[in-house]
């Protein structure tokens, strides 16, 4: 049996690596010798050759850290496999991305691929891109519907509800101090309840910067669309850009459809996105545009804040993320971001776990200046 002693210095050796132990005194079990292989295929350099070369030996490499690491650090791992060893040309093949972990980053790389993908692996990449998909949803949907029904809620009460629209849950909690006691009943002062709408409380428009820098941010905007497009409360619209626009708002019942409509790459040109924002914009005063973007203006800055200031003056709430995923602070435009900052333009990362408080607070139109901060 395994000492205490003998297994903390087993794991020190896997976290310094062989040339800790250059003449193997420290002797590992065959648990941690199996982790040690693969780790040592990953950061050694003198292993690195084998794996970039052979398609096999990825997957049984593949199949091994999914053995010994949880689904988080086999993630990580598959990362710097991809940065490392440079194994982007592996995904082409089925077989390798079939033994792959699936996660947002993926997707990203997947999608950037995808001109040069063949058919059959085009088949593979939409199957696992469907996966990852489809478990965000899952995770992140229920938030986002909650927090923008709650917030058209409140957004559209009203004081003077017909009968069949009464929230009586609040109209009793409310006039609680009039109960009568010789009644044993309420007798309601005020009545509270809901305003009908004949047409969505507020339109929705996801701007989304399709450079390769932001792929992760792409992957979690179009689900978000997805979920806001499937809501009553809101009319949703969703383009991508580089130098040219693109409305993909007839794909929002398919995430993965519209991802794949995609094409990562190529310049930016805010201005003209935000051009064409305003062409699909009724009422000013009921819009939230948001545009996900790093704010690498490959066009003129100049013009690009004549648009948002544009925007901003007629009453559409404009929000700038420079990010929405889990990645830390993501590398921006420092200067245009100070600028639009200074126009009075929430300008901030955000991660996907936030996205639904934010859009609820849009929703609501509370002042978003100080929501977050630029970091």
């Amino acid at each position: 049996m395994t000492s205490i002693f003998e297994t903390a210095l087993q794991r020190w050796r896997l976290i310094l690596g062989g040339p800790a132990d250059p003449e193997g005194k420290v002797s590992l079990d065959t648990h941690y010798a199996g982790v040690d292989a693969a780790l040592e295929i990953l950061y050694d350099a003198n292993s690195k050759g084998g794996l970039r070369q052979s398609s096999p030996r990825v997957c049984r490499w593949l199949g091994d850290i999914r053995r010994y690491f949880p689904s988080s650090v086999v993630q990580l791992l598959q990362r710097d496999a991809l940065e490392r060893l440079g194994l982007t040309q592996m995904l082409l093949e089925p077989e390798v991305l079939e033994s792959v972990e699936p996660d947002v980053h993926l997707a990203a790389v997947l999608l950037s691929l995808q001109k040069v993908m063949p058919e059959e692996t085009r088949q593979t990449a939409r199957a696992v891109v469907q996966k990852i998909t489809k478990e965000l949803e899952q995770l992140l949907a229920p938030a986002l519907r909650e927090a923008v029904e709650n917030a058209a809620r409140r957004a559209g009460q009203t004081r003077r509800p017909r009968p069949r629209d009464i929230d009586w849950k609040r109209t009793l909690y409310r006039n609680l101090k009039h109960y009568q006691p010789e009644l044993r009943s309420i007798i309601p002062q005020q009545r509270y309840g809901f305003a009908r709408r004949s047409k969505a409380l507020r339109h929705v428009i996801l701007a989304l910067d399709q450079s390769g820098s932001m792929a992760d941010s792409l992957v979690y905007a179009s689900i978000f669309g997805a979920v806001l497009a499937s809501l009553r409360s809101i009319r949703t619209h969703l383009f991508v850009f580089d130098t040219a626009v693109v409305d993909l708002s007839a794909h929002l019942h398919d995430p993965v459809e519209l991802l794949f409509a995609t094409q990562l790459g190529g310049g930016t040109d805010i201005a003209k996105a935000l051009s064409y924002a305003q062409t699909l914009i009724d009422a000013a005063q009921d819009t939230i545009l948001v545009l996900i973007s790093d704010l690498f203006e490959g066009g003129t800055s100049a013009e690009m804040f004549k648009k948002a200031h544009a925007l901003q003056s007629s009453g559409v709430t404009l929000i700038v993320l420079l990010a929405l995923t889990d990645a830390g602070i993501p590398a921006y435009d420092r200067s245009n971001a100070a600028v639009l900052a200074s126009m009075g333009i929430p300008v901030f990362a955000c991660t996907p776990q936030r996205f639904p408080e934010l859009i609820a607070a849009a929703i609501q139109q509370q002042d978003l200046m100080h929501w977050n901060k630029i970091r």
